[in-house]
């Protein structure tokens, strides 16, 4: 009877019929794989360099050039870093000053970004909330519950 061999890293080997040997092409006419290199007789693939560009569809106009250009992307676009009341209305006690700067050690906020406040959820404590800008809604809402809203 066969014993199993024990498993450890100095006879792990890959399952039998796993690993390929390299096709080893263009070396003679007697490695078989020589004179065309399997790359047939002529024509752009048989040749080096025969690399096209991405969207190259063999001389038709390419579909990214055939549908219009829409709309304009502002190379450095506004991001703002976005909290939502109801997150205030979880984290913070009741009349508690919220600034960009407590946010950010909050981690609610990135500390290099403009903060917008927005009206997702509900609050009902009172708070004192200063950010770069403000949802209608955000605004109605911590107005409504008795807190103060500050636009810095």
């Amino acid at each position: 009877m066969k014993q199993k061999a024990e498993l450890s890293l100095s006879n792990l080997r890959p399952a039998d019929g796993s690993r390929h040997r390299r096709k080893i092409v263009g070396r003679g006419v007697g490695s078989g794989h020589g004179r065309h290199a399997t790359r047939g007789m002529k024509g752009q693939r048989s040749r080096s360099g025969d690399g096209k560009m991405i969207g190259f569809e063999g001389g038709q106009i390419p579909l990214i050039r055939r549908i219009p250009k829409r709309g304009f992307t502002p190379p450095f676009p506004e991001r703002n870093s976005v909290v939502n009341v109801a997150e205030l209305g979880k984290r913070f006690g009741p009349n508690s000053e919220v600034t960009p700067q407590v946010l950010a050690e909050e981690g609610l906020v990135r500390s290099n970004r403009a903060v917008k406040v927005l009206g997702e959820g509900e609050i009902t404590k009172p708070l004192k909330v200063s950010a770069q800008s403000f949802s209608e809604k955000a605004k109605a809402k911590i107005l409504a519950a008795g807190g103060t809203v500050t636009v810095l």
